[in-house]
């Protein structure tokens, strides 16, 4: 007898997997400490934009969040990382936040104080020291790589960048210099094109944010910091490697004196 066909069970897709839940918009833009504010860079930033958050895992998102507020001086030295409350303000679960602070911890971005739990790491001077001197070699390196290898349309952002913080200088308008400063910065590493010099220059970046107010707060730094950029980009479009990476370095060593001068002011403190 011939044998009957062999029944075919039906295909059955796999269930659908859960999506990751993000922060949601409106928790982000009520939470006092970590709210998210999208920045006003031609280049993009060196995390992840406020949007790339949203696609991240949820450790991964807590990180980049927490280090965004660092890095915006939103979060002080000494300031205490409660995980309760940093996980209300991101809309997540408490594991997420851990795990982040877990990170913070090891890059030495925050530390433990038995009782007191996690706070944002504080610089004494020895470690303002080690930071400026760190900056002034990566950010040479950045310098010197940019007028070799970025491109023209790069090199007309810096000008750019460097134009519009020059305008805000003349104009007075103080406390959007930072910002600008850091976007400045931040465009002359991507301009380097160098995957390791971003991840060394990357930690250094959320440091200055743990060193107290900005040295623009002074008007002669400035002022001498538009000249000092206008410089560099100079350098730059000249392909002028030594000279980019020697006024690069003279333009981190004059930062560090003034932050020095800030430090050692009656009241000041790293």
């Amino acid at each position: 007898m011939p044998k009957s066909p062999r029944a075919v069970k039906p295909a059955v897709k796999p269930a659908a997997r859960p999506a990751a839940r993000v922060a949601p918009r409106a928790a982000l833009r009520a939470a006092p400490r970590v709210r998210a504010e999208a920045a006003n860079a031609p280049l993009a930033p060196l995390g992840p934009s406020v949007d790339a958050l949203a696609d991240l895992p949820r450790g991964e998102h807590a990180y980049q969040e927490i280090r965004r507020a660092i890095r915006q001086r939103r979060f002080r030295s000494g300031d205490r990382l409660r995980e309760v409350e940093l996980a209300e303000s991101l809309g997540l679960s408490r594991t997420p936040v851990r795990e982040a602070l877990y990170r913070l911890l090891a890059d030495g971005l925050a530390t433990e104080h038995g009782q007191r739990g996690i706070m944002v790491a504080e610089f004494d001077h020895s470690m303002v020291g080690e930071l400026y001197v760190m900056r002034e070699m990566l950010e040479g390196m950045a310098a010197r790589l940019a007028a070799q290898v970025a491109s023209e349309v790069e090199v007309s952002l810096l000008t750019e960048l460097g134009a519009q913080y020059a305008a805000l200088v003349k104009s007075g308008r103080d406390a959007e210099l930072a910002e600008k400063n850091r976007q400045f910065h931040e465009a002359l590493y991507r301009c380097a094109h160098n995957r390791f010099l971003l991840k060394m220059l990357d930690p250094l970046h959320d440091a200055l944010g743990l060193l107290g107010d900005s040295n623009l707060a002074d008007p002669a730094r400035a002022r001498a910091n538009a000249v000092e950029h206008a410089a560099i980009v100079d350098a730059i479009a000249r392909r002028d490697a030594d000279a980019a990476d020697k006024l690069t370095r003279a333009h981190i060593h004059e930062a560090h004196k003034a932050r020095v001068k800030r430090l050692f002011a009656p009241g000041g403190k790293s």
